[in-house]
């Protein structure tokens, strides 16, 4: 099993944890952000943190694993390559999380779905949505970390790597953008 010193040691050594101003994916900001492809560039590092959450779900059967786009398709197929399980992912299309590609997940399916970070969980329950359209079993959701501050429930077991506290703030109330603290929007530029 994989200790959270030894994922905050890997987070170190890649670059993962970023700090500044950032818009994060919900629409919140925050002082720190997490660049988890910065992490998963690096197979040996990707292949390790894959296997802690294979690890996770070892007394789990599981038929697939299925990532949202795009920050849960790496991890989520390094989860499946240590699972030995079919991998497919999720994708917005026209603002709608779908499955697209030919991709399917059949009724009774056993699902596991994997994010790279969880915040508001937004990403993930609409994934979630869609595997109940398709009365697909879902085993649970893990996520390499949890910067939900233990907030997020999905109704179904999740299971992460690391918690990690990170103050964010509603944009109207941001206490950075009162500072005018340089703002970045990350995937824009960084």
């Amino acid at each position: 099993m994989i200790s959270e010193q030894r994922v905050t040691e890997i987070f170190e050594k890649t670059g993962v944890l970023q700090e500044g101003h950032f818009v994060l994916s919900s629409g919140r900001h925050a002082d720190k952000y997490l660049q988890c492809a910065q992490v998963l560039q690096y197979p040996e590092y990707a292949n390790e943190l894959a296997e802690g959450i294979a690890e996770l779900w070892k007394d789990k059967e599981i038929d697939v694993v299925v990532g949202p786009a795009l920050g849960g398709v790496v991890i989520s197929y390094a989860v499946g390559q240590a699972l030995n399980k079919r991998t497919v992912f999720t994708e917005r299309t026209e603002g709608d999380m779908s499955l697209r590609r030919s991709f399917e997940i059949g009724e009774g399916e056993k699902v596991l779905l994997v994010e790279d970070v969880v915040t508001t969980g937004g990403s993930v329950r609409e994934v979630l949505d869609l595997l109940r359209e398709r009365n697909a079993d879902i085993v649970g959701v893990s996520a390499l970390v949890d910067r939900s501050g233990g907030q997020v429930d999905f109704g179904v077991p999740f299971k992460t790597l690391l918690q990690l506290e990170v103050k964010s703030y509603p944009a109207d109330e941001c206490e950075l953008c009162a500072e005018n603290v340089p703002i970045t929007k990350p995937g824009s530029n960084v």
